[in-house]
């Protein structure tokens, strides 16, 4: 039914509690198959990875997009799951992905990509208000980062072209080209590390984000854009 699609590059910390989350809809014949698209990692990743009997790709090209896309090719079910290494479903997510699944099935739903809502493993105020803001963001522009999971069919994703080979923005460049009406938002939340957030400061990895956003909109080059992005972080 679903191929999970999860691209890794020293993802040993976040890994073991990304896949265990799967185990679940796994047991359950809901998710078929986990791929790991792996960037070069020196860590411990592909062991777990392994260890876990997902399939393991060494991925030729580095970079969110070409690791997804590729990915994505090797994967055999017809929906598909992309996900961060550093994200963890929270339970009731299988059920909610199934009843999706079998209205498009039954003709109930046009074909669809869903995303998942937006949380942090943070109990910080300013992490309960980044996460408010986001939910505003998918409410009025129907615009899901790569955060947050993504749920599409082979047929939907295949029409639209898959992930670029972007080493950035490779995911709002997937969602704009999937037709408005077709985006659809889950109430099972996609809990992400905010360990980026914390070391970058919240203010700063916001405005850094949405400058991105407004040059991406705008046609600057990706590598500019990626240059922007590291000045943006302090690790």
């Amino acid at each position: 039914m679903i191929s999970v699609v999860i691209p890794t590059l020293n993802a040993a910390s976040s890994l073991p509690a990304c896949l265990s989350a799967l185990v679940p809809a796994a047991v359950d014949g809901i998710v078929r198959e986990v791929i790991i698209a792996d960037g070069g990692s020196t860590d411990a990743t592909v062991s777990i990875a392994d260890a876990a009997g997902c399939t393991i790709i060494q991925c030729l090209q580095r970079g969110r997009g070409p690791q997804l896309a590729e990915g994505a090719g090797r994967a055999r079910q017809d929906w598909l799951l992309f996900l961060h290494a550093d994200t963890v479903l929270e339970p009731g997510w299988a059920a909610e992905a199934e009843r999706l699944i079998a209205a498009v099935a039954m003709g109930r739903q046009p074909d669809a990509a869903a995303a998942f809502r937006f949380a942090l493993d943070d109990p910080s105020r300013t992490a309960r208000l980044l996460e408010a803001g986001v939910v505003l963001r998918c409410r009025w522009l129907k615009l899901p980062f790569g955060d947050q999971g993504l749920l599409i069919s082979r047929a939907l994703y295949d029409a639209i072209g898959g992930y670029p080979p972007l080493p950035l923005m490779e995911d709002v460049a997937l969602i704009r080209a999937i037709p408005r009406r077709q985006r659809i938002m889950l109430q099972s939340r996609a809990i992400t590390g905010a360990d980026r957030y914390q070391a970058d400061g919240y203010l700063t990895r916001v405005l850094t984000n949405w400058c991105c956003l407004g040059m991406y909109a705008a046609g600057v080059p990706v590598e500019r854009i990626e240059r922007l992005y590291s000045r943006g972080r302090r690790t």
